[in-house]
């Protein structure tokens, strides 16, 4: 089974171009499931049926797995079994009549203008990582990046003088992106005064943004950075790395963008992705009201 993965893993990879991020993802559900057909239900593909699938995905919700990891799940199997009929596997699909549980959409969690404010003042700019975190935090307001987006920027990506920046996102499509001043600004003093003094002679990375080694900063890594200057920003609010494009969305609707331009800056395929941030400025409004109408 494990042979056939790597195949669905490598099919998924070079005609569907999907990023290495997804593949982690693919990757990681059908090993889970992989291993639960074999040494729980113990069949070989051929073998499996709806009821396997049925069971395993009991099993998950057992565990205390949430609607939208199980339909995530479901979507993963589904995939590899359509696979596995194209590729001439098998000759059945067991997912025919495997119901997706219905989750409600959640909506993202966003900044207010004052704790945006606090968040991006907070990198102390007197150190080269400081100013590092300075631009990071700008860039990621003023363009929406996604954090895989940003981390695997390199120094050519960033045009200072046209004002813009050129990322690659999901399915390694290409997108140019304005930079505002206070990002293109605090880009620049980064790579005059900053990143410099992080360059090691033994990695001679192009990346832009590097870690204390000289090396491209991780998704992780970045992770712990916003924790820290969230955390000394005094924001109380459950912080991800996701925080600040959701942000940058959620403002720039409620200040009167035109939807598909967002659409477009986000790199999101779908317009009814980009909808979900006019439900939060719904809400927000909805908050202001009642806060300040005398008779809400």
């Amino acid at each position: 089974m494990k042979e056939h993965m790597d195949d669905f893993l490598h099919f998924l990879i070079v005609e569907k171009g999907l990023a290495d991020n997804t593949i982690s993802a693919y990757r990681r559900d059908l090993r889970h499931y992989i291993n639960y057909l074999e040494k729980v239900e113990q069949v070989t593909l051929p073998e499996i049926k709806r009821v396997h699938i049925l069971h395993f995905l009991e099993q998950l919700k057992e565990q205390g797995k949430s609607a939208k990891t199980i339909a995530r799940q479901i979507s993963t199997i589904r995939s590899f079994h359509h696979f596995l009929i194209q590729d001439r596997v098998t000759d059945h699909d067991p997912t025919n009549h495997v119901e997706t549980p219905k989750s409600g959409r959640t909506l993202p969690k966003v900044l207010s203008m004052e704790e945006t404010e606090a968040l991006l003042a907070s990198p102390e700019e007197t150190t080269p990582l400081g100013m590092r975190d300075k631009a990071m935090m700008e860039l990621m307001y003023a363009s929406g990046l996604r954090v895989s987006e940003l981390t695997s920027l390199n120094k050519e990506d960033v045009h200072l003088t046209m004002g813009f920046v050129r990322c690659t996102g999901k399915g390694e499509k290409e997108r140019i992106i304005p930079a505002g001043r206070h990002a293109l600004e605090a880009i620049e003093r980064y790579l005059q005064n900053g990143r410099p003094q992080l360059v090691s002679q033994k990695h001679r990375d192009d990346a832009l943004f590097l870690n204390h080694y000289g090396k491209r900063l991780t998704r992780q890594g970045f992770w712990k950075i916003i924790k820290a200057l969230a955390k000394k920003a005094t924001i109380e609010k459950e912080i991800t790395p996701h925080t600040l494009r959701h942000s940058f969305a959620t403002h720039l609707l409620e200040n009167g963008a035109d939807l598909r331009a967002v659409q477009e800056m986000l790199g999101h395929a779908d317009i009814s992705t980009t909808q979900i941030y006019t439900h939060v400025t719904k809400t927000r409004l909805k908050d202001v009201y009642s806060q300040f109408h005398p008779r809400a």
